[in-house]
């Protein structure tokens, strides 16, 4: 069976809630490898949820559909407040990218309380922007941004980046809608250690097979690069 599409390997899946420090209750997933324990983390923040963004957006689902199988990893996808997705709607309301640091901070708790390895944030979209504003608080190993617009963001929340030994992946799409590589490269030169990969004829929303692997390589490239080359292929059953 080829690797592609909306295809499920196989994993432990769970329906998961988690509190924030304000009284809500956000709902999610988290998918763990089949007959292994995972060897690195991926806390997932979605694109904006105004525009359609949620945790099933399509990288995320299938970041969660693969990687456990492909590369040993835990991924934790989840709706932020007032964020609804067919697994349900997360309490409370969008805030704009503010109140949401109590949601990334319950999603890195609930990691850790798990018990879960080396976590990274991987963020989409709006969901680079609470990498950014707010990774730096947490126990992370990275953050990995894809197609970041940075429009909410400050300059100094970016460069503030600077003095911390974590890594920062950057994924630009060549074609972005809101930012582009010579302009990324620009905005986040104040992160001398930052990893810009500029992705030849991307797109904000990463349409296409080749894009949705392209992703999810570079996210294995920089968690667990033992997994790669990522397989084209499947030999086992998949779930349904």
């Amino acid at each position: 069976m080829e690797i592609r599409g909306p295809v499920l390997l196989p994993a432990r899946r769970e329906d998961v809630e988690f509190e924030t420090v304000d009284g809500l209750t956000l709902v999610g997933e988290l998918a763990l490898p089949e007959n292994r324990a995972p060897v690195a983390t991926l806390v997932t923040l979605h694109p904006l949820p105004t525009a359609g963004g949620f945790m099933d957006s399509h990288i995320l689902r299938k970041a969660a559909g693969r990687l456990p199988a492909l590369a040993d990893l835990a991924v934790l996808r989840f709706n932020t407040r007032g964020t609804t997705s067919p697994r349900g709607t997360s309490d409370g309301a969008f805030d704009g990218g503010t109140a949401e640091v109590f949601d990334v901070a319950a999603a890195v708790d609930f990691v850790r309380e798990r018990g879960l390895p080396r976590p990274w944030l991987v963020g989409w979209s709006f969901g680079t922007e609470l990498a950014l504003k707010y990774g730096r608080d947490h126990d992370i190993e990275g953050v990995i941004l894809l197609s970041p617009p940075l429009h909410r963001a400050s300059a100094d929340e970016v460069a503030a980046w600077a003095g911390d030994s974590r890594r920062v992946i950057v994924l630009v799409p060549e074609f972005d809608d809101y930012l582009r590589p010579d302009e990324a490269r620009e905005r986040f030169a104040s992160i001398p250690h930052a990893q810009l990969i500029a992705v030849d004829g991307g797109k904000h929303l990463w349409v296409g097979e080749n894009q949705t692997r392209r992703v999810l390589t570079e996210i294995v490239a920089a968690v667990n690069p033992d997994a790669l080359p990522l397989p084209l292929q499947w030999d086992e059953p998949a779930e349904g």
